[in-house]
């Protein structure tokens, strides 16, 4: 059977249409990492970004707000605990409202309560403390004691807990993450805001987590002064998550807020301040993440119009 030919001058006006269709899908349609454009964000607004340290933010039902910094894993220091409440929750849900299991306070979490040289709630051993207790004491005055100690009661061990933790962020597919401890305070444990959004993305699907890191102050038996780390809820529309900080992390913060149309805002900044004291690097954290915040609830309305 005889092959047609199809003349040069047709042939070239095909590849160049083709060519030219490609470019137009490309533009409209750039290439998609976890439903997000790699190539530019959704909503393309000019947002004041950290000049240092990294960053990343979206909005649910829209899409990426873009990122900035280099995408290379920095410590994360406390904002650890919100993978450790996502696998305790996996492993042991609970529903709104619900106190969960009652669980014993160890020898190790009294004694690691008076430690100096991180941050520890008071815990005696042998006093039982709910499970949605013990999950609010890390995330909300952020406790390195209580997070070990639900590491301990879920896992029988920290390392095995933390072998979870690593299952779980592979299967988000937070390739650029690695922890090491419960807690956050080991400097090994390292991410990126990009990785990390992507946990704020699914843990706020959680009812019982949105409670707990959406609480100013707490009231727990025994322990007294429970107030939350994060000193930004309350203000343009900020509704949680976590903060972090160490010197190696300088300070960190994700955060979920409310925007116009109760949308739902997601963010990351992390590495604010490296190296120095991890009050200062927390402070730049909390204002940058502010400023953040504020110039995205005043540009988004316009810029989804």
């Amino acid at each position: 059977m005889a092959r047609t030919r199809i003349p040069p001058v047709v042939g070239g006006i095909a590849a160049a249409v083709a060519v030219a269709l490609a470019v137009a899908c490309w533009v409209l349609f750039p290439p998609t990492v976890d439903g997000y454009a790699s190539a530019r964000p959704a909503v393309d607004l000019a947002l004041p970004w950290p000049d240092g340290g990294q960053a990343s933010a979206e909005v649910q039902g829209l899409g990426s707000l873009g990122s900035r910094g280099e995408r290379r894993p920095v410590p994360i220091a406390s904002v650890t605990k919100v993978m450790t409440a996502y696998v305790v929750l996996k492993d042991h849900p609970l529903a709104p409202g619900d106190a969960g299991p009652m669980i014993t306070v160890d020898d190790q979490a009294e004694a690691e309560s008076a430690s100096r040289e991180e941050s520890t709630v008071t815990l005696r051993a042998g006093r039982q403390v709910s499970e949605r207790d013990l999950l609010a004491l890390m995330l909300v005055p952020s406790g390195n004691n209580a997070a070990r100690l639900l590491a301990r009661w879920d896992a029988g061990s920290q390392e095995d807990f933390v072998a979870k933790m690593n299952r779980e962020a592979a299967a988000l597919g937070m390739s650029d993450t690695t922890y090491t401890g419960a807690s956050g305070v080991e400097d090994s444990t390292t991410s990126t805001a990009t990785d990390q959004l992507r946990l704020a993305r699914e843990v706020m699907r959680n009812a019982v987590i949105r409670e707990i890191v959406a609480t100013t102050n707490l009231r727990v038996d025994g322990v007294p002064g429970v107030v939350n780390t994060n000193t930004l809820l309350g203000s343009d529309g900020v509704i949680g998550l976590k903060t972090g900080s160490s010197t190696a992390a300088g300070g960190a913060l994700m955060w979920a807020a409310k925007g116009p149309g109760g949308a739902l805002i997601l963010g990351v900044v992390l590495h604010q301040n490296p190296g120095g004291s991890p009050a200062q690097g927390l402070r730049a954290a909390l204002e940058n993440s502010r400023t953040l915040i504020a110039a995205i609830q005043r540009e988004l309305p316009a810029a989804t119009r």
